[in-house]
């Protein structure tokens, strides 16, 4: 073969090869093949959670809110200091009603003077109300208004308690009817009387209606008062 055609030759064979090689990248640079990844394989990429707004203020809980009636003098004294100590170191606001806003006079030389009279007393703005005993209690064993807001107090479903003889304004009430409770003891057939279950215990639980039989329960009276608005655990 002559020399021209074999020349000729080589110079076609460059520029076939030339022909099938990709161009370089702008700059000079070699390119890198990447590898083609299955659509099947490629993850959808997660959704980006925005962060929380800051958090709004929780509202702190509402205080409850007892009522303690004592009578126009001669209410026991211990019977309204333990449990009013106890509820008020549980949080509680305790509020003294009676038949006039003047000072009373207690068993034992307490001088309290209330903050409202039976009158004004709306039973739907309180968490409790509470009877307290003494001699003086009597006054309420028949006196219309305390028999209505005792009832009230189990209609509206709040807690109702009563200590010493003042039970019995409950059960002339009618609200103690199939319930147990206690009493102090020379009332008791006055509870049973009125188709009250009466256990002779210090202190009765029957549901929301607790019943303490004198100034010796005051302070368990004050605690089991605690625990059923949910303010003392078991």
């Amino acid at each position: 073969m002559r020399r021209s055609t074999l020349c000729w030759l080589v110079i076609l064979g460059l520029v076939g090869c030339a022909r099938q090689q990709p161009a370089p990248p702008a700059g000079g640079e070699t390119a890198v093949p990447t590898a083609r990844v299955p659509e099947e394989e490629v993850q959808p990429a997660a959704p980006r959670v925005e962060e929380a707004a800051a958090s709004e203020e929780v509202p702190a809980a509402k205080p409850v809110k007892v009522l303690m009636i004592i009578a126009p003098d001669n209410f026991r004294d211990e019977e309204l200091r333990e449990p009013r100590r106890i509820l008020q170191q549980h949080g509680a606001t305790v509020v003294i009603a009676s038949t006039a806003r003047r000072e009373y006079t207690g068993m034992k030389g307490m001088k309290v003077t209330p903050d409202l009279t039976l009158k004004q007393v709306n039973v739907a703005d309180y968490g409790a109300i509470v009877f307290i005993g003494g001699v003086g209690a009597k006054t309420y064993w028949n006196h219309p208004t305390a028999l209505q807001i005792a009832k009230d107090t189990v209609r509206l479903k709040k807690v109702l308690g009563a200590i010493c003889i003042a039970p019995v304004i409950l059960a002339n009430a009618g609200v103690l009817k199939g319930k147990r409770a206690t009493v102090w003891s020379s009332e008791a057939g006055r509870l049973r009387a009125k188709g009250a279950i009466y256990t002779g215990a210090s202190v009765e639980v029957d549901g929301r209606i607790i019943t303490g039989n004198g100034p010796e329960a005051a302070v368990k009276f004050g605690h089991a008062l605690a625990r059923t608005l949910g303010l003392e655990k078991e």
